[in-house]
Formats: C-alpha cells, structure tokens, sequence
C-alpha cells in the first residue's frame, strides 16, 4: 500500500471514534511528520469529506494555521460557515457578513471583483467561526431587557406587565404580578412580550411563576392550562427606550420566525422550568409567551383570570459581539460583526444547554484568529506568495 494512503485511513478511525479534536490535531501534525500535503494529492470532494469530519470550529482554525495552502482550501471553501450553518440552521437567513468599524458595507466595496470577494470569504471565515463558538461558549444569563405589551391589564399600572420582570411575588411589601382581565370563555389566551438583551440570543429555557392571591378567599392560584414561546423580530425599528408597556396583540408588529411546542402549566405558586426542545437562536430579540386556557375563576365577579409573578429567559446573548439589521418581511438580515470580545467568561460557568462545552481556550483561539493575533505560524514554502493566494483564488 503507498505511505500516503495510511493517514488517510487513520484519520477516518479517528472519526469513526468521535474523537475530532484528536483528528484536528492529527491533521496539523500531518504535514511535519509525512512531509507532504495531502490538499495535493486528494481530489478537491476528498479533501472536502475529511475536513468535513470536523464538528468544532476551533479545529477549523487551526486546521487553517498548518499552511498558506491550507488556509486557503479552507477559507475558499467557506467550511466554518457551512459548520456554523449545520451546527445553528437559524443562520441560512443571513443575506451578508459585515464589519461596520471596517467600513465594509456592502455598498462602499470596491476594486477588483476578486480581491473584494477574497476579503468577503475570509471575513465570513473568522465571523462564523465566531458566531458558532460564541453560540456555545458566551456566558449563559438572564435575557430579558424589557417589557414591550400584554394582550390585557386588569389594573394598569398597579398590576403591569412590567411586574414580572421582580423576582418573586412581592415588592416593597405588596403583591407584584401581572393580571388578565376577566374573561367569561376559559378558554381567551394571553400572550406577554419581551424585548431581549441582544439582536442575537440562544434561548434555551424560560421560567414562569403563576401568582397565588393569598390576599383572597383560598389564597387561589391563577395560572395557564398551557403555555407556548413564539421567537422573532420587529417589523418595523423599535425606539429606545421602549417607554411604558402597552396592553395590545402583537400580531400585527412582529414576525415569527420560532414557535416552540405547547407545555402545560401546573397550578402551583412555583418558578416553572419549560426547556426548549433544544437551543433555539431568537433573531431579532424579541419573545412572546402564550398562556393558553384558564382555570381559576375570581370569586368576586365569577371570571376566568390568568395571573403571572415573575418571568424568566435563560440562553446566551451574543452582545456586544454581533448584531443584525433586519431586512424586511423576507426574514432575512445583515450579520454585523461588532466585536472580537465577548461578555467575560465567569469561572463557573461550565453548562451548555444541549450539547458539549468546548473549552474557553479554544474561544480565545478564534478570537486571536479574528484580531490577526495568535499563535497562527504558517508552513509556508519560499515561493508561496501572498499574491500566489489570491491569483490562485
């Protein structure tokens, strides 16, 4: 069997064992220890199978840091966005990749039709390899900013929207919470929305406490018999600030790009963890919550009420890394890469909701990458050229 055929080989058992870090590194390593580069001796679809057997972006990047020739296939062939693209599909509705604090706008790009496609690709390169570690990795948090509406106040504003976003059912010693209004059919739905910390949020679970009116007869609890999550964004700009909530149906002001199962929802006085099937992106920061059905009648006027504490939504925003600028009904948007420093990375923070934590360091890697810094030391030949790059391209 030739000696190059063997690596090869060895690669796909590495694969086959899950192990793609260990494959990241074998294929850094290649070059030094068989002397010659595989890129050359694959056809392009080879090439493109194994390193497509890589399933973190990090081995991407240093995949990419092993030569000029290698960090040509790989940023040519866009595989940290088709990674990022299969790892978080939300991301197909990116129309482009920008960096404002570059002057890179779309409209301002000029000069060779290559040079200016080069500099798209590679600044597609370092964005998503960000945007798809930054999924993973930034610090997981509440992501409520604000209240924007309710479907209906009872008392407004002594029993706002506003009210949920206290922890708890009680504030400066007198009851805190949200209330409906009165309905006669049990089964009129409600729906809550919230403005979000960040253009960009991985949401993974939201928690909601029912209010328990120990204040009348049989301390009753007004709860949803169910409850849905809707995900998406404005129609048209919001101001800043949102100003006071407003008691309205949001149907006509936002798109919904998400729309989650339905949970049911106990009658009890407690925080109550409804986790998302799996992390979902909210792209445009805004979330709405369903309470579908009532079952608790006020004894005073016999209506059906639903009442709610306190609001929860845990994920990971992307702030102050990226933001978007929405395009219209289409559902499309400009991905604005705004920085290459992410919110500080707490000690502790070792959970992500739905799949495995990478570690910290390869984060720091491909933020190196973005910034040009880094431990990236190409095994570049005399007669490689920069210009040799791009007139290969």
């Amino acid at each position: 069997m030739p000696l190059y055929f063997f690596p090869f080989e060895s690669a796909f058992e590495v694969q086959k064992k899950g192990s793609t870090s260990l494959l990241g590194n074998w294929l850094k390593s290649f070059k030094m220890e068989i002397r010659m580069d595989f890129l050359n001796w694959l056809d392009h679809d080879t090439s493109m199978k194994i390193l497509g057997c890589l399933q973190d972006p990090a081995d991407l990047v240093r995949v990419s840091s092993v030569s000029r020739s290698w960090r040509h296939f790989v940023i040519a062939n866009g595989l940290c966005k088709q990674l990022c693209l299969r790892m978080f599909p939300h991301f197909l509705r990116v129309d482009c990749v920008i960096e404002p604090s570059c002057g890179n706008e779309k409209a301002s790009e000029v000069g060779c039709s290559k040079f200016v496609e080069w500099e798209t690709l590679k600044r597609e390169h370092k964005a998503y390899a960000f945007l798809a570690q930054g999924c993973l990795l930034f610090p997981f948090k509440e992501c409520i900013l604000d209240a924007i509406s309710a479907s209906s106040t009872d008392n407004y504003p002594a029993e706002s929207i506003r009210n949920t976003l206290l922890q708890g059912d009680h504030s400066e010693g007198r009851p805190s919470y949200w209330s409906s209004k009165g309905q006669r059919d049990a089964e009129v739905p409600e729906t809550l929305v919230y403005k979000l910390v960040a253009d960009i949020c991985v949401i993974t679970e939201i928690n909601i406490q029912p209010f328990q009116a120990y204040f009348q007869p049989g301390s009753p609890i007004y709860s949803a018999i169910s409850v849905r999550f809707s995900m998406g964004h404005p129609k048209c700009p919001m101001g800043d600030p949102l100003g006071e909530p407003l008691d309205d149906t949001a149907h006509d002001k936002f798109i919904w790009t998400y729309s989650s199962p339905e949970f049911p929802m106990a009658q009890e006085n407690s925080l109550q963890n409804f986790k998302l099937p799996e992390p979902v992106v909210c792209i445009g920061g805004i979330l709405q919550i369903e309470l579908l059905g009532r079952v608790q009648r006020q004894e005073m006027d016999d209506l059906f009420y639903i009442c709610v504490a306190h609001v929860q939504v845990k994920g990971r925003p992307l702030s102050p890394a990226f933001g978007v600028e929405m395009l219209g009904p289409s559902g499309k948007f400009v991905l604005k890469a705004l920085s290459c420093d992410p919110p500080s990375l707490p000690d502790d923070d070792d959970s992500y909701h739905g799949g495995h934590l990478h570690g910290r360091v390869d984060l720091e890697l491909i933020m190196n990458a973005w910034r040009g810094e880094g431990d990236l030391e190409y095994d570049w030949d005399s007669e490689d050229e920069v210009d040799d790059e791009l007139a290969a391209f």
